[in-house]
């Protein structure tokens, strides 16, 4: 795939009505968006906001940190205390303690993606949820067992997106091949990593167009929930 080219497809793009059941990612899409968590986190350190995210963007001992929380490898204390030193090592003034907590702090649902969602599995069409995520307390005060069929959780299961495993074992878990599956996700490396595995990607802006995506391009048209 060419660096501009978009998994997405085009607008006079076939209706893929095959598509049967429904992969979505946690934070940013059920939530807000997870990278304005993370400013808001930088914010409050006193300095650039932008540290965190350009830490686990570009600095490799970060991004190490943070990959091997996700996938299960060290626990929440060591990621709190190495990323802590991290940002202390770029001058900020930070404890370790609670770290995790802080940086989500700002995250909150969003209510017209669940309820989209949630209509999607009242019309009949099975969900995952698939999720880059440091376990369930990543997300405490969010009943995740309850917003879908499948919960597919980073740390729990010892691989992270963009990894094709993950996505397969999503699949596995609906009991659907990927060929008729759609991945709903925020970040667009994500849905590239699907698109191997023949996941039609649909890029989350917002739910409304989410919403629309799903009838133009999937032909899945759900009843809207009474307010």
């Amino acid at each position: 795939m060419e660096s501009g080219e978009s998994v997405m497809g085009t607008a006079s793009a076939t209706v893929e009505a095959d598509r049967t059941a429904i992969l979505v990612d946690f934070g940013g899409v059920m939530t807000s968006s997870v990278l304005r968590a993370f400013e808001e986190f930088g914010s409050s350190l006193g300095g650039d906001p932008n540290l965190p995210l350009r830490l686990l963007g570009r600095d490799e001992a970060s991004r190490r940190l943070l990959s091997d929380h996700e996938s299960g490898l060290i626990d929440e204390g060591a990621f709190e205390r190495g990323f802590a030193e991290r940002l202390r090592a770029h001058g900020a003034t930070v404890d370790a303690e609670g770290l995790v907590a802080r940086m989500q702090a700002g995250l909150v649902p969003d209510t017209d993606t669940m309820a989209l969602i949630s209509e999607v599995r009242a019309a009949g069409y099975p969900v995952a949820l698939v999720s880059n995520a440091f376990g369930r307390d990543c997300y405490a005060g969010f009943d995740l067992d309850a917003m879908a069929d499948r919960v597919v959780i980073s740390s729990e299961v010892g691989i992270r997106k963009p990894s094709r495993r993950i996505y397969s074992l999503a699949c596995e878990q609906l009991g659907v091949p990927p060929t008729r599956a759609v991945m709903i996700d925020d970040l667009r490396q994500n849905l590239d990593g699907a698109a191997r595995l023949g996941i039609a990607g649909l890029l989350h802006t917002d739910a409304g167009d989410t919403r629309r995506q799903l009838a133009e391009r999937f032909g899945i048209r759900v009843r809207r929930t009474a307010a």
